[in-house]
């Protein structure tokens, strides 16, 4: 999947990079037409200075859609563990719909080459 991470006012490490990278490519077991996907990291002052909280929103590219997931952690790895069980449940509400779609597209035509033939 092609990914582009942006840190916001930040340097992000590259183990950090390479985490979300290999944590989004695993998203492709649950649907394999996943066409693209952003990644925004911002730190969040809060209520205190010294403390930041982290924010990472991920979007991912599909035909015919995008998902969007928002999360906040202590630390950017939480919050992606988090986002990314929320685009998995997503991803397999997509893909069933998809596939109902699909397969109600199939029943139609199958009626009507039935209705053709008699």
């Amino acid at each position: 999947m092609k990914l582009q991470v942006h840190s916001i006012h930040f340097d992000a490490d590259k183990k950090l990079l390479e985490f979300i990278q290999a944590k989004l490519n695993k998203l492709d077991t649950f649907y394999d037409r996943i066409t693209g996907g952003e990644v925004y990291l911002k730190l969040d002052k809060g209520e205190s200075p010294k403390i930041k909280k982290k924010m990472l929103e991920v979007k991912i590219s599909l035909p015919g859609a995008t998902l969007f997931v928002r999360e906040m952690g202590t630390t950017f790895e939480e919050a992606m563990d988090i986002a990314i069980e929320a685009l998995k449940v997503q991803l397999k509400r997509f893909k069933e719909k998809v596939q109902e779609k699909s397969l109600g597209n199939r029943n139609t035509l199958l009626e009507l080459s039935m209705a053709t033939e008699s």
